[in-house]
């Protein structure tokens, strides 16, 4: 690939995943997170499929530290080509039953933390008018769901965001890009380090899709930028569905969705959290549900092949046209 990538959130789960595919393409890969055991880990895999890696220790919630981050990648890997904002924090809990410094918390690491490294991709990229955002987002962006007020706020806060900054890029005729994946449930460590003071073990929302599925869509946005991809027949359905019959999801959800993001499992009250800081130990890309995980997805295949799709299509209909308008001509 010969690429210089940013991603941050990069030592577990999706980021995880991402880093370890651009990895596999030969990419130079600056790997940004809290949990150093994670980041070198990451960067090892880099190295091992023969990619260059830069692990840097940050938190996203930091702009000077996010800043300094990048002008570091820049100056020991080269000019960043891609920057995947990934990194994120949760609490699963009911509105009221969130302090205010942990709802600030979610807000300034899965929002703001996409403002910083959006900020200091632009500063580098607008003066080459070149580069790739990568926005890694989710269903929940556009659909809000209980017990996850503090996430579902901070990702449609990143859904207008990107828009604001898209409309500006076109205004100044910029070639940067600028896009978001919408993401749907994934098998990451998220749910065995999340601060929940739900009754019961933490899940995701059933269809679980491992981190490797997200990661070839994140490949391709940066390879092939166009505004969304929506990952997934349930995003769809989340989106659309809350476009035509919100009333009905509001119902729906609260009779059903709290109850759906557990497990029959009791919950660990002396379970560690990552809110705060980072556990220590590599966590990798999965996490505890690989038994009800997919890898493989028609709608993520379709979206990914949508211009080859499109091309065999209009192939398709010239070759009938042809065919019909020869029997016309016979006849």
């Amino acid at each position: 690939m010969g690429k210089v990538v940013v991603v941050t959130g990069a030592s577990a789960g999706v980021g995880r995943a991402v880093t370890r595919a651009f990895g596999e393409r030969g990419a130079t890969v600056g790997l940004l997170a809290r949990g150093r055991d994670g980041l070198e880990a990451a960067a090892k895999e880099v190295q091992a499929n023969g990619g260059r890696a830069l692990a840097l220790p940050t938190d996203v919630a930091d702009a000077a530290a996010v800043e300094e981050a990048a002008a570091r990648i820049e100056s020991e890997l080269g000019p960043i080509d891609v920057w995947v904002n990934n990194a994120m924090v949760s609490v699963f809990a009911l509105f009221t039953d969130i302090t205010p410094d942990e709802f600030r918390r979610v807000t300034d690491v899965t929002y703001h933390g996409y403002v910083n490294g959006t900020r200091a991709a632009l500063r580098r990229m607008l003066p080459r008018d070149a580069g790739v955002i990568v926005q890694v987002g989710s269903a929940l962006a556009y659909r809000g769901i209980p017990a996850q007020s503090a996430y579902c706020g901070a990702k449609h806060a990143v859904e207008g965001f990107t828009e604001s900054i898209r409309c500006e890029l076109v205004h100044s005729h910029s070639r940067v890009r600028i896009g978001m994946v919408q993401l749907p449930a994934v098998n990451t460590p998220q749910f065995d380090w999340v601060l929940s003071r739900l009754p019961r073990r933490a899940q995701p929302v059933p269809p679980i899709y491992q981190p490797e599925l997200i990661a070839r869509a994140v490949l391709h946005m940066a390879d092939h930028p166009r505004r969304e991809m929506w990952l997934t027949e349930r995003t769809v359905l989340a989106i659309v569905g809350n476009r035509l019959f919100p009333g009905y999801l509001d119902w729906k959800l609260g009779r059903d969705g709290v109850a759906s993001q557990q497990t029959d499992e009791p919950a660990d009250p002396e379970r560690p959290a990552n809110l705060w800081q980072p556990l220590p130990g590599d966590h990798g890309a999965h996490g505890s549900f690989d038994a009800r995980s997919r890898d493989a997805n028609r709608a993520v295949w379709a979206s990914i092949h949508r211009r080859a799709l499109t091309i065999a299509g209009l192939g398709s209909f010239g070759v009938a046209a042809t065919i019909g308008a020869a029997r016309r001509i016979a006849r």
